[in-house]
C-alpha cells in the first residue's frame, strides 16, 4: 500500500494562487469596490453599496485552474431598494461602474457582473438586496427575473462551523478533478456541499479522498441531489440534464476505481499515476519505489484513528 500522502500536500501548495496573483486580486477588488461607491455617489444617490468576499476564496478553498487562473466573488450589498428597480436594473447600474477598468467589457451573467483580467484572473460582482420583508436573509439579483432568496454570508459562516484543514483541503481536490475533467462537471460549490455532507477525516489525504468519493457516489446513487445546507436550501443539481448527470457519475465511478487501486498499489509511481488520471498533470509522481511492507502494516494498523465512524477501518 503505497503512502501518497505527501504527494496530496504537493499537490495541495500546487493548487494554491501565487502571491504576485492575490496581491493583484485584491488591489483590483479594492479598485472596482471605488469605481462603485463612486458610480452610485454620482448618479445613484440612495443607494449606498458595501461588500462582502464570499465564494472560495473566503472559504480559502480557491484554487489555481490548469488554465492558470482563478477567480473571486466579490457581493455588492444594498441595505434597501428605495425606487423599487429591478435586479437586471441594479446588475446594469453595476455594469455601468465598473465598465472602462479594463480592456475588456464587462460581462453580464445571469447571477453577477463579471470583470475579466489579462493577469489571470476574474472578479464576479453578485447584487444583493435586503428588501423590506426579508431583512433577515438578502435576495439575489437574477438577470432578466424576479430576485432570488440567496444568503452567501450565512453559507460562510456554516462551512466554517464545520471545517478541518483536512476538509479543505478535498473541496480543493475535488474542484481540481471537476477542473482537469470540465464537461459540465459540477461547480466548486456543489463540490464544497458534497464534500461537508460526506467527509470523514484520516491520517492520510489519498485515503480520505478514496472514501469521500465512496460515500458521495453511495448517496447520489440513493438521490441525486446536492441541497445547499443554508438559505435558500436549494437543490443544485435540480436543473441537471440526463446527459449531465451520466457524465458526473461515469467520471465519478472511474474516479473510485482507480483511487481503489492506487490504495492498494504497492509502488509508488504507479499509484500516483492512476491519481494524475483524474487530478491532472499537476498531480507529482512519486518514486519508483514499492512502499515497505513493514510501514504499511504499521500504518493500516491505524487506519482510521481520527475518525468516529468504524466502517471506514478495513
Amino acid at each position: 500500500m503505497a503512502n501518497l500522502d505527501s504527494l496530496f500536500k504537493q499537490f495541495d501548495n500546487e493548487l494554491n494562487i501565487t502571491k504576485t496573483k492575490k496581491d493583484a486580486l485584491m488591489r483590483s477588488k479594492n479598485n472596482l469596490r471605488d469605481e462603485i461607491r463612486d458610480h452610485f455617489s454620482e448618479n445613484h444617490p440612495k443607494y449606498n453599496p458595501v461588500f462582502f468576499i464570499q465564494g472560495s476564496y473566503k472559504l480559502k478553498t480557491l484554487i489555481r485552474t490548469k488554465d492558470d487562473t482563478c477567480d473571486l466573488d466579490d457581493g455588492v450589498y444594498f441595505k434597501d431598494n428605495p425606487d423599487d428597480v429591478s435586479g437586471t436594473t441594479l446588475q446594469r447600474w453595476i455594469k455601468e461602474a465598473v465598465d472602462g477598468t479594463t480592456d475588456a467589457t464587462p460581462e453580464h451573467k445571469k447571477k453577477c457582473i463579471r470583470v475579466v483580467y489579462k493577469a489571470g484572473y476574474n472578479i464576479d460582482l453578485p447584487v444583493l438586496v435586503f428588501n423590506e420583508g426579508t431583512e433577515a436573509h438578502p435576495n439575489l439579483a437574477v438577470k432578466n427575473a424576479n430576485f432570488q432568496l440567496d444568503d452567501p454570508k450565512e453559507f460562510v459562516l456554516e462551512f466554517r462551523r464545520v471545517k478541518t484543514d483536512q476538509m479543505v483541503r478535498m473541496v480543493k481536490y475535488l474542484k481540481s478533478w471537476c477542473d482537469f475533467k470540465r464537461q459540465d462537471m459540477p461547480s466548486g460549490l456543489a463540490m464544497t456541499v458534497l464534500t461537508m455532507n460526506h467527509f470523514q477525516s484520516n491520517n492520510r489525504d489519498d485515503i480520505a479522498l478514496k472514501f469521500l468519493l465512496i460515500e458521495i457516489e453511495k448517496e447520489l446513487k440513493k438521490a441525486f441531489k446536492c441541497v445547499m445546507p443554508t438559505t435558500p436550501k436549494d437543490d443544485l443539481f435540480e436543473e441537471y440534464s440526463d446527459t449531465k448527470k451520466t457524465n458526473f457519475l461515469d467520471n465519478l465511478s472511474k474516479f473510485i476505481e482507480d483511487a481503489k487501486k492506487a490504495i492498494d498499489e504497492k509502488n509508488k509511481l504507479k499509484a500516483s499515476k492512476l491519481w494524475k488520471n483524474h487530478l491532472g498533470d499537476r498531480f507529482p509522481e512519486g518514486k519508483d519505489e514499492d512502499e515497505e511492507s513493514s510501514s504499511s502494516a504499521k500504518l493500516i494498523s491505524t487506519i482510521g484513528a481520527s475518525r468516529p465512524y468504524s466502517k471506514f477501518d478495513s
